[in-house]
């Protein structure tokens, strides 16, 4: 049986669609839904870091002291040395320059570094979170560490208060700290504190130190070119040291100043004029002047005002002329002559007559070595030392026409030697000094005892302890070239001692004076008449003895030669009534330097001596032309007692010098 199914029913039936509008709504709910747990993920991701940085930070703040303990450092002081005329010798310290005002700079030079290093420092709170984002998103892109993301204020943090170890602890102080300090002090204080701490390459710390040390001047005169310089060698002092690698630091220069017209600090031809000023150019290397002054000057300054409680300056008696002057020459003879089994060393001290310290070499290099040999060494002068022996004997009676005997002797199994074993028989002193014969200074020692010496060089200033011994005669006791120039000075100066000086003042940057030298000295420790016959025999001992080669024109100068054993030490101390100058040449060990005093050591002498005296005009030695016009100098006696007569107000004795006709009296 056949059924019939109805065609309405033998079609499938097609599934009704709901309106497009539905659609559209139901797919946007199912991608909100999606969103919201990407968000809600997120959310609790950021939540779960921020509770995970807290923590962290909140670890590292709770190892760090309270903050109402956080004080700045103080900047270790620095000593600024100074010449008479005010010129830099050098900075002494451990940042080698001193502390520098952000207002006492020109504006550019803290515009430099911003836009060098930080150049949303004016708008950030320490920490730049806009440079933060750029240096993670570039480190992402190149998938590694591309650049530092360090504020001028965590720069300042770190090295005020932290170490330089790469460690998140570390970062994470440093940022906490830079957040207290941008609380507590402007932006031209954390500047100031930044341009004052930071490294500067070279052993420079400081903007001031490295002012001077690449281009010799302030950092208050610095010129747009070299404050991009500097600002752009911070990154790698070493690497972008403009002493090191020119070239590269001219770069770093141009990067620098590009900066700052990408920032409207300065237009770009100003910038294209800084990038060509020579000015920038670091300056060449000024050796070492005055570098020996600096660091005796900073040993003896301690002694005057004790503990340095900030930046000083030190005002000294030095020539800044004559102390390059000195340098260079003891270097070029040192240079030139020494060597090959020679001298390799050289000193000088030059004094005016006052004991005031005109230049003072304490070495011929002292990148080299820095051991001073003008101030710290003691050496046996040999014949230098011989004047002091003739002194204690003319104040014993003796005079310089006096004859003595100049032949070998013993004393005590001591027997002394001319140089070359030769002697001349009976002599009298002014000879037997001008050629520097042994035996006669021994014998005077001998005479007048040992002692008696000692003492008279303890009252011409030398310090030093020595033996009583008959030797001593023949410069065998050890001295400084310092204190046996001093010695001399009472022969220029009418028989004055002097302690010898080189710091005329001490000051605050601020002015406050905190030492002042003290003029008075040890007052006459020679006679006229002493003063008198010392001149006459040191004046031969330069005209015809061993000094023959020393000289000035139209000036008076007297001077002795020495010799030590063995030709280990070689000197001269010459002296006119103005100046009195010392040399030495030797070695730093126990071997023969091959020269005698009265070679290299007088030539140095006469080099130094005619550029010191260039512009003077001379002056007579103390008594010296009345002895050589026939003059009779002599005690004047008192005829109550028939002793020497005393001045009341001056406590010396009177000196008489007798004409040929007439007769005058001088105290």
């Amino acid at each position: 049986m056949n059924i019939e199914v109805p065609i309405e029913d033998r079609v499938r039936p097609t599934p009704t669609r709901p309106p497009p509008r539905k659609r559209r709504t139901r797919r946007r709910r199912r991608r909100w839904l999606r969103l919201r747990d990407v968000l809600n993920a997120a959310l609790l991701l950021s939540v779960t870091a921020s509770i995970a940085i807290m923590l962290v930070v909140g670890a590292q703040v709770r190892k760090m002291p309270d903050s109402s303990e956080w004080v700045v450092p103080d900047r270790a002081p620095n000593i600024r040395v100074l010449a008479r005329n005010g010129s830099l010798i050098s900075n002494r310290g451990q940042t080698g320059g001193e502390e520098v005002g952000f207002a006492d700079l020109p504006w550019y030079v803290p515009a430099a570094f911003i836009a060098a290093e930080d150049r949303r420092f004016r708008e950030h709170f320490g920490v730049d979170l806009v440079g933060l984002a750029s240096v993670l998103l570039d480190s992402v892109r190149a998938g590694s560490i591309t650049r530092g993301a360090s504020t001028i204020t965590q720069q300042v943090a770190k090295n005020l208060f932290l170490t330089s170890d790469p460690t998140l602890s570390r970062k994470i102080q440093e940022a906490v700290l830079a957040l207290w300090l941008e609380r507590e002090f402007t932006k031209d204080q954390i500047l100031e504190l930044y341009l004052n701490r930071i490294y500067f390459g070279s052993g420079a710390t400081g903007i001031e130190a490295a002012a001077q040390v690449y281009f010799a001047k302030s950092a208050r005169n610095l010129s747009l070119g070299q404050a991009a310089i500097l600002a752009g060698l911070l990154p790698a002092p070493s690497a972008y040291n403009p002493k090191a690698d020119p070239e590269l630091a001219k770069q770093r220069q141009q990067l620098t100043l590009s900066a700052m017209v990408r920032d409207g600090a300065i237009t770009p031809t100003e910038a294209e004029e800084a990038y060509k000023d020579t000015d920038a150019d670091v300056v060449a290397s000024r050796g070492s002047t005055g570098h020996y002054v600096a660091d005796w000057v900073e040993a003896l300054m301690m002694s005057y005002i004790g503990k340095l409680e900030g930046d000083v300056v030190v005002y000294t008696t030095i020539d800044h002329n004559l102390q390059s002057f000195a340098e260079r020459t003891i270097r070029d003879y040192v240079r030139r002559e020494g060597g090959n089994g020679k001298f390799n060393q050289g000193a000088l001290v030059s004094l005016d007559a006052s004991g005031e310290v005109l230049a003072m070499v304490g070495g011929a290099d002292y990148a080299r070595s820095q051991f001073n040999r003008a101030v710290t060494a003691r050496r046996q002068p040999g014949s230098t030392f011989k004047p002091i022996v003739y002194a204690a004997a003319l104040e014993k009676g003796y005079s310089p026409d006096t004859v003595a005997e100049d032949a070998r002797f013993d004393f005590d199994g001591w027997s002394p030697r001319n140089d070359g074993d030769r002697y001349h028989g009976m002599v009298n002193l002014r000879d037997a000094l001008a050629y520097s014969f042994n035996t006669v200074a021994a014998r005077l020692a001998i005479d007048v005892t040992p002692q008696a010496v000692i003492e008279m060089a303890a009252r011409l200033g030398i310090s030093t302890n020595m033996l009583p011994v008959p030797s001593i005669g023949l410069g065998t006791a050890e001295v400084s070239l310092l204190e046996l120039t001093a010695a001399f000075v009472p022969f220029a100066n009418k028989g004055f001692g002097v302690v010898p000086s080189v710091i005329e003042r001490i000051e605050t940057k601020n002015g406050l004076v905190l030492y002042q030298k003290d003029d008075s000295g040890p007052g006459r420790v020679l006679s006229p008449l002493v003063v008198s016959q010392m001149n006459d025999m040191l004046v031969a001992a330069v005209r015809n003895g061993t000094g023959h080669r020393a000289g000035l024109v139209d000036w008076e100068v007297g001077g002795k030669t020495g010799t030590s054993q063995n030709l280990r030490d070689a000197s001269f101390v010459g002296y006119t009534a103005k100046i009195v100058t010392g040399v030495w040449l030797g070695r730093d060990d126990d071997r023969s330097a091959g020269i005698y005093g009265g070679t290299l050591p007088v030539a140095i002498w006469t080099e130094f001596m005619e550029r010191a005296h260039a512009k003077m005009v001379p002056v007579e030695l103390p008594g010296y032309r009345l002895l050589q016009e026939n003059y009779v100098v002599q005690y004047a006696m008192d005829s109550e007692t028939g002793l020497p007569a005393i001045n009341k107000h001056t406590g010396a004795p009177v000196i008489e010098i007798l004409a040929r006709s007439s007769a005058m009296s001088t105290p």
